[in-house]
């Protein structure tokens, strides 16, 4: 199932995407829903960030070979940082690139939806906890990310947490084949089966800490090929059995 947020004129709601056709939610997002009436044609509508998240979270160094392009060692255990929730950006949605920031670069990445509160979860329960997947890209600006010793500023400038273009319910986070492009030029190509800690691992991970609830996302991890990307640039996040999400790239 496709789980869309979008807006169409004046009313902003959630949909299930069929065959190009926007069907209206009706019940709760993270509860018990089903598919309603007839919106509208999926061209018709705008397309939003499918999840308000409570938390945004993220994975450091989650592929052997980005840690190895970054001069770094692999974490022994799941790097985590926080995204600031006013970084979330939707799918065409331009990613604002502050000339003072110096280098900003993308992060094509497979995101994880929570659907219900985890806290304390098994790796073998953890699965039980995801709503669906979406597209990600975890923009960062990597001169200050340099320069701070600490993330938080370079990963959550305004637009740098891009997801979308919706949510896909079902099916597993392994196996996919994820794929982020500039300018229809592939910078980074891999598969989530490259992932040093898995999604099961994760989640139980960060729940031992941090609880999650509905909505909350989790970035998983950048595989190797992370590059620069400037004002005038379209940047293609594309996950296999998920979607494409593409966003431009402007000036601030």
């Amino acid at each position: 199932m496709h789980i869309i947020r979008y807006r169409l004129e004046r009313r902003t709601g959630y949909g299930i995407v069929e065959r190009n056709r926007v069907f209206a939610l009706e019940g709760r997002l993270f509860g018990a829903f089903r598919k309603g009436p007839l919106v509208a044609n999926l061209s018709e509508v705008r397309l939003l960030a499918p999840v308000k998240p409570a938390k945004i979270l993220a994975i450091g160094k989650n592929y052997a070979a980005h840690a190895k392009e970054l001069s770094s060692d692999v974490p022994s255990e799941p790097l985590i940082f926080i995204k600031a929730n006013s970084s979330l950006n939707g799918p065409g949605d331009p990613i604002v690139a502050p000339a003072w920031a110096g280098r900003v670069d993308h992060e094509g990445e497979l995101v994880a939806v929570i659907g219900k509160k985890a806290s304390r979860v098994s790796e073998d329960d953890a699965l039980d906890y995801v709503f669906g997947y979406t597209c990600g890209n975890d923009v960062t600006a990597r001169e200050l990310q340099t320069k701070d010793g600490q993330w938080a500023r370079a990963k959550s400038f305004d637009t740098f947490a891009c997801i979308g273009p919706w949510v896909v319910t079902g099916g597993k986070p392994e196996g996919r084949k994820i794929e982020c492009r500039v300018n229809e030029t592939v910078r980074q190509s891999s598969n989530t089966d490259m992932l040093i800690f898995g999604l099961p691992r994760l989640i139980s991970h960060i729940s031992r800490a941090i609880t999650l609830y509905p909505g909350d996302i989790i970035y998983t991890g950048t595989p190797e090929g992370i590059g620069p990307i400037k004002p005038g640039n379209v940047v293609d996040v594309e996950i296999q059995g998920i979607g494409l999400l593409r966003n431009p790239v402007i000036a601030d």
